[in-house]
């Protein structure tokens, strides 16, 4: 802490200034605070866990050990990735810059992504109807573009710039890498930007995306198809191994209409290029390091990261992300225990009664729409720690010697298992993160908060620290995900998960009000130079941190040192819930790092997350003696109160 400064006029820095000052960002990091360092300690754990089963030279084969071990063995055994240089990739490279006609550019465009080798032109994936999700649907999304955010593309101001022009770079060097000459690489490299700009330009910005109904597109095939000419759907999904589906959901019909007409007025030897340019960036961060250099030589520019993330970093990620369910038993047998997960269920339990209590108080809600609000609350399911059932990656292989094809298998597994749940009851037991990982999730169409084995950890959650320090932690996380079932975009969805109206009209317009009042607060925080926080777009996670905070205190309150006076190191309960809220979000982060946020994040920096809910909480203002004339200080009336 930094006991110079005064709560009400910097509370992030009160609360966290010395330890700002101590931890700047380590070179192989872009930002460095709590979550980056339970990762760090994560990361760790899951390399020790690895190395072990690497060195395990008696696991039966199948077995779990077994392929987690070689799977990481073969991605840390350098010297053959860099003996093989580009090899792996000469045939796809070959095959896709032999393309003759559109018929052509399409079957690769499915070709590539059931062989988990790109994902070029437009986003496709299977999931929930959200209109009915007791069905899973085939969806397509813009997409096409290799720059984190369309923006990036449209601007032209000296950050957008500089980044357009790594991009290029990165473009040249690759082709250049597999022998182009380096004029022909830059033309390739203009070639490709100029498509993906066009693409770019059809695409909606992230703020237009958060909303359901705009994006709920529902055609049949042969409509879908009548909309795009040159596209023929049918076929083409049948090539993506999807067959047997009439209906389609997509996310922007405008942005296939446009790439309808690119496709048709591209010249062919345009479209070699750009799907040359799929298989390189899909391809680059597992090739010999020449490819992995330029890799993080584009990345350097988006983030600012000083040095390249170490090797066993990079493959136990990949392992994790990869097959993250086999690496996942191992981890929770050594880092999860019973006793966490018991103590984790009786926080949420706690919290939807506290929530409930808040839901029934609300001034500004009817009766009608709070039973609607009630019954969606009760409907929560909790997921905590690790999934009930593994997924056994049935026939995907993995050679100790191959780590290329190691991940292409593992990408072309993915697929199928994606394109299996068609047809088929939505998996309830499924989750969309993995054991190790440091966050955790509310999915809508599900209804269900996520709380994986990884975040449950200090600085989030400690079994033996005060009931303060875990409700200001790890409670606000929980109120946090429940609050997301209650945000802007959330509380469009009912108790089921179905995209539906539970609101009357007018309850609906006061909820906007105060979310509008939210925008407009974090639309005046300044991150960089003229950049400033995008309320609209951070809208669902800052009213998930005021639920949630608000929710956790109401929790807390109800625990016996939460009723209590008493202090422990000189702060009493109520400034102990409060400071453990903030030092979860303590944090240094590079500019070029900050600046991408922005654009890309849906969550405000964590300076402003630190402040951004407290300041509307009468607790904290008594807490901390915070008065008029302090520089944080709203008055009563102007505090937003939403759940």
């Amino acid at each position: 802490m930094d006991l110079s400064v005064k709560p009400g006029d910097d509370f992030y820095q009160y609360a966290s200034g010395a330890w700002l000052k101590n931890n700047p960002v380590p070179a192989k990091e872009t930002r460095w605070g709590s979550f980056n360092l339970l990762r760090d300690f994560n990361i760790k754990a899951v390399q020790d866990i690895l190395k072990e089963a690497a060195a395990n030279k008696k696991a039966p084969a199948g077995s779990v050990e077994k392929r987690v071990g070689d799977f990481y063995a073969a991605g840390m055994d350098s010297a053959t990735i860099e003996k093989l240089g580009y090899t792996p990739i000469k045939a796809d490279l070959k095959r896709v810059g032999a393309v003759k006609d559109v018929k052509g550019v399409l079957n690769e465009v499915a070709t590539l992504r059931t062989t988990g080798a790109g994902s070029p032109m437009f986003g496709f994936y299977v999931g929930q109807d959200r209109k009915n999700v007791e069905v899973m649907i085939p969806q397509f999304s813009q997409g096409g573009t290799t720059l984190p955010d369309r923006d990036y593309y449209l601007k032209d101001d000296a950050r957008s710039q500089k980044i357009q022009e790594a991009l290029k770079n990165y473009i040249t060097t690759l082709f250049t890498l597999t022998g182009v000459p380096k004029a022909k690489a830059q033309q390739n490299a203009e070639t490709v930007f100029n498509l993906e700009k066009k693409m770019a330009q059809a695409q909606m910005a992230r703020v237009e995306m958060r909303d359901p109904y705009k994006t709920y597109n529902k055609f049949a095939v042969a409509d879908f198809s009548k909309t795009t000419p040159n596209i023929d759907w049918k076929p083409l999904m049948a090539k993506m191994k999807v067959t047997g589906q009439d209906t389609v959901l997509v996310n922007n019909p405008a942005f296939f209409k446009e790439l309808d007409g690119l496709l048709k007025n591209t010249p062919v030897t345009d479209w070699q290029t750009y799907l040359q340019w799929n298989v390189l960036k899909s391809s680059a961060p597992y090739l010999s390091s020449a490819f992995v250099d330029a890799n993080f030589a584009y990345s350097q520019a988006l983030s600012g990261q000083k040095v390249q993330t170490p090797r066993w970093q990079r493959m136990s990620s990949l392992t994790d992300g990869t097959i993250g369910d086999l690496l996942g038993q191992l981890y929770v047998k050594k880092h999860f225990k019973p006793e966490a997960k018991a103590r984790m269920e009786e926080m949420i339990s706690n919290l939807v009664k506290a929530y409930e209590i808040r839901i029934n108080n609300l001034d500004w809600m009817s009766a009608t729409t709070k039973e609607k609000a009630l019954a969606k609350l009760h409907a929560f399911t909790p997921k905590v720690g690790y999934p009930d059932k593994w997924k056994p990656y049935d026939g995907l292989a993995i050679n100790r010697k191959t780590f290329f094809q190691n991940v292409r298998n593992a990408g072309q597994w993915g697929y199928n298992d994606m394109i299996s749940q068609l047809g088929k009851p939505v998996d309830r037991s499924k989750w969309g993160m993995t054991a190790p990982t440091v966050n955790a999730y509310y999915s809508p169409v599900m209804n269900e908060i996520v709380f994986p084995a990884g975040i449950l950890q200090f600085p989030f959650f400690d079994p033996n620290a005060d009931d303060a320090v875990n409700y200001g932690g790890i409670g606000a996380v929980i109120g946090h995900e429940i609050s997301h079932g209650f945000d802007d975009s959330g509380s469009q969805y009912d108790k089921d998960g179905n995209l539906r109206n539970w609101w009357t009209e007018e309850d609906r317009a006061r909820f906007e009000e105060k979310a509008a009042a939210l925008v407009k607060q974090y639309n005046a925080y300044t991150v960089l130079d003229t950049v400033h926080v995008n309320g609209k777009l951070t809208l669902g996670e800052n009213i998930g941190d005021l639920g949630g905070l608000s929710a956790a205190y109401e929790a807390f309150k109800m625990t016996e040192q939460g009723k209590s006076n008493e202090k422990i190191n000189g702060f009493t309960p109520d400034q102990r819930f409060f400071l453990a809220w903030a030092q979860v979000w303590r944090g240094n982060i590079l500019p070029e790092a900050a600046a991408q946020q922005i654009v890309t994040d849906s969550h405000s920096p964590g300076e402003f997350r630190t402040i951004g809910a407290p300041v509307n909480m009468d607790a904290w203002y008594e807490a901390f003696n915070v008065k008029p004339g302090d520089k944080l200080y709203i008055a009563p009336e102007d505090r937003i109160r939403l759940w």
